[in-house]
This record gives structure tokens, C-alpha cells and sequence, in this order.
């Protein structure tokens, strides 16, 4: 998610001089993408004024910062000012990441979800944590652990073939940063919670083990293994 389209950039030896500003023109802008399920669909775990606030509010505005940033770095990138392009790296991580993060975050979620997942998945869980209560007990210990504002991940590491629990601070995306293929986010930032569940996080995590859509975190799975 979140991958440009450079379509109208012509390639080729003739074409060089052209190339960098018809991608610059013709670079599509990142977009919030919709809601699987209405924002009360998520209740009583996850209520309606914390999913609109999140949704409308904090994801748009990392999508906007990200377009902001991005056309910022093209400029510099056309001017060959590098100073620029690494003064930019800080909003790019930040922001870019805010906006692949949420977006596996709201696919992650169900009003259907909860329960245990199935299948290879749920073998791979036993497998690499002994049982789905010591996983779930695991990944709970790890977000409840994040200082400050960050993320809980189950993630696979390709290069072993095994699932793996991580912590990200921040907005950190999980690949870009430890290399780890994101199958499950936990965001434990305080706006992801703190309307509902004040300042005890312990009772936002144990509840949101009831909404998760465990046939997309299965999906993600498939699709990381092929």
C-alpha cells in the first residue's frame, strides 16, 4: 500500500531529459482509503467517536503531511539538493509510516473479528509460540510495553520462515524498519484509545482481541509466504 504510480514517464535514451518532470506531473497523490465497516461497527470494544477521530482525523492527516513531504522531496531530488533530501527523512519515516501503519490497522480490525485464527496460520502460531495463549499473551506484554506512542506487530521474517513480535516506536513501519513483513498492528497510541479507556491501556489491549480479523491477518500471511 501506499505505492506510487509513475504512469506517463517515458523511458528510454531520447527521453532522459524529460523523464524526472513527467514523473514529477503525472505522480499520483497518496489517498485515505475507506473504512471496511461503519465507525460503530467496532463497538462496544472500540467506540464510534474514537474510529471517526482516528479515521478522519489522524490518518488524513499523515496522508496530507506524506503528499507534502513527498512533493518537498521531489523538488529537491529535481534540484539535486541533497541537504534537503535528508532533512526531509524524518517527515517521510514519520508520516509514511502513519499511513501504511493505519492502513494494515484498519483492515486488521472486524466487527466480525475475535476468536482464534485457523488454518496454517494458527499452525505457524503454535509452532513458533507454543499455543495461542502464550502468543496472545506475548504480543499483549510487548504493546502494553511500548513507551510513550508506537505499535505491537506480529510480523514474519522471511529470511527464517517465522512469525516474530515486535515493538515500533512512533509511526515506524515495521518492514521498513526491521525488515519484518507486518501480518497484525496493534497501534498503541493514546488517541487510538484514550476517549474509551483513559490512561489504562491493559483494558483497551484485552478488548481489542475481540475485533481482530484474524481471515486478513491468515491473507497476509498467505500472501507473505508465496
Amino acid at each position: 500500500q501506499g505505492r506510487r504510480a509513475a504512469a506517463g514517464c517515458p523511458a528510454g535514451n531520447s527521453a532522459k531529459l524529460v523523464a524526472p518532470l513527467g514523473c514529477l506531473v503525472s505522480r499520483q497523490k497518496h489517498t485515505l482509503p475507506d473504512l471496511p465497516y461503519d465507525y460503530a461497527a467496532l463497538e462496544p470494544h472500540i467506540n464510534a467517536e474514537i474510529m471517526q477521530l482516528h479515521h478522519s482525523k489522524h490518518h488524513a492527516t499523515y496522508v496530507n503531511n506524506l503528499n507534502v513531504t513527498e512533493e518537498k522531496y521531489q523538488e529537491a531530488l529535481a534540484k539535486g539538493d541533497v541537504t534537503t533530501q535528508v532533512s526531509l527523512q524524518p517527515a517521510l519515516k514519520f508520516n509514511g509510516g502513519g499511513h501504511i501503519n493505519h492502513s494494515i490497522f484498519w483492515t486488521n480490525l472486524s466487527p466480525n473479528g475475535g476468536g482464534e485464527p485457523k488454518g496454517e496460520l494458527m499452525e505457524a502460531i503454535k509452532r513458533d509460540f507454543g499455543s495461542f495463549a502464550k502468543f496472545k499473551e506475548k504480543l499483549t506484554a510487548v504493546s502494553v510495553g511500548v513507551q510513550g506512542s508506537g505499535w505491537g506487530w506480529l510480523g514474519y521474517n522471511k529470511e527464517q520462515g517465522r512469525l516474530q513480535i515486535a515493538a515500533c516506536a512512533n509511526q515506524d513501519p515495521l518492514q521498513g524498519t526491521t525488515g519484518l513483513i507486518p501480518l497484525l498492528g496493534i497501534d498503541v497510541w493514546e488517541h487510538a484509545y484514550y476517549l474509551q479507556y483513559k490512561n489504562v491501556r491493559p483494558d483497551y489491549l484485552k478488548a481489542i482481541w475481540n475485533v481482530i480479523n484474524w481471515e486478513n491477518v491468515s491473507s497476509r500471511y498467505a500472501t507473505c509466504k508465496k
